[in-house]
């Protein structure tokens, strides 16, 4: 478990209007990876499929184009097909992108592009991700992985306390005493019996009203079911593996401890000799994007290039 002392910051992608998908920082994106016709083009966060389309209208004609998600339902939603590009689709872990590779037979790429948000159709997908509905309490993007209703059902008042204080919330003892207690009693089963459990254990005045009580234990939840630091870690280390010399990793992050993972990792490789660091400080969403999609307001691009 890492270090809660630098706190997450809490991505406005959270709990945005959903309904319509806005890819993130899309003009940043295409400016670090600069695709070309002919170039092969990996996007291994589908999503809502905004940034995909973008880079697959570039590089056209005869380019190729891998899209990743772990979520099956994107996978069966989207139709990215285009005249002139070599598109696949396929549904599994960013982190499994060589071993994706390696079974379709493909050579390394020129781009790679890793959004760990989520869209707004996964926010409206019942999985509760949401706070803000009443939902059961899956939490997870695959239908393989455990249901936070059910891994709560089997942590202690430790573990709970640990996972929740990742994001830097000050009250995660007392959240976690809560939670922990009223698993006794019932069991915890839907999104809104979590957020009560949650309000009952801070202050009426929480956070003067700037952000939901549920937030930071929300986005430490999802962390924690969907392993989202050790998948993240996994892929930034295969990078080398991925791209071709002169290929491009572009990275957004919405919480202060993934931006730090990306940064260390790129430091390393550019130690190593692998890569070149493109952005020496991370990119934030310009003030007219925040203003234009609120989902932006955290979001940070880091980029290299592999030498």
């Amino acid at each position: 478990m890492r270090n809660a002392s630098s706190e997450i910051l809490i991505s406005d992608t959270f709990e945005a209007d959903e309904g319509v998908h806005i890819p993130v920082m899309l003009d940043e994106v295409i400016y670090y990876m600069e695709p070309k016709p002919g170039d092969f083009m990996i996007d291994g966060t589908l999503g809502g499929g905004g940034h995909a389309r973008e880079l697959i209208s570039r590089i056209s004609p005869h380019g190729k184009f891998l899209g990743v998600d772990r979520d099956p339902d994107v996978v069966l939603r989207l139709n990215l097909s285009s005249p002139g590009v070599d598109v696949h689709i396929e549904n599994a872990n960013y982190s499994e992108i060589p071993e994706v590779m390696e079974r379709l037979g493909f050579m390394k790429a020129d781009g790679l592009l890793l959004d760990l948000g989520f869209s707004s159709i996964q926010l409206g997908e019942g999985k509760g991700f949401s706070f803000m509905k009443d939902e059961p309490l899956v939490m997870t993007y695959s239908p393989d992985d455990e249901p936070l209703s059910y891994a709560l059902r089997r942590m202690s008042r430790n573990e709970i306390k640990d996972i929740i204080a990742v994001s830097g919330e000050k009250y995660a003892g007392k959240i976690a005493d809560a939670i922990w207690s009223a698993e006794r009693k019932h069991r915890i089963e839907m999104t809104g019996e979590l957020v009560e459990v949650i309000r009952s254990a801070v202050p009426r005045n929480y956070e003067k009203g700037r952000i939901h009580p549920a937030t930071r234990s929300f986005l430490a939840f999802r962390i924690f079911i969907n392993k989202e630091f050790e998948h993240m870690e996994k892929a930034l280390r295969s990078i080398p593996e991925i791209l071709k010399p002169g290929g491009r990793a572009v990275i957004i992050t919405f919480q202060s401890l993934e931006d730090r993972i990306v940064k260390e990792r790129f430091r390393e490789l550019a130690k190593e000799g692998k890569a070149e660091i493109l952005t020496k400080k991370p990119i934030p969403a310009t003030y007219e994007e925040s203003e234009r999609n609120p989902r932006s307001r955290s979001a940070k691009i880091r980029a290299i290039k592999i030498i």
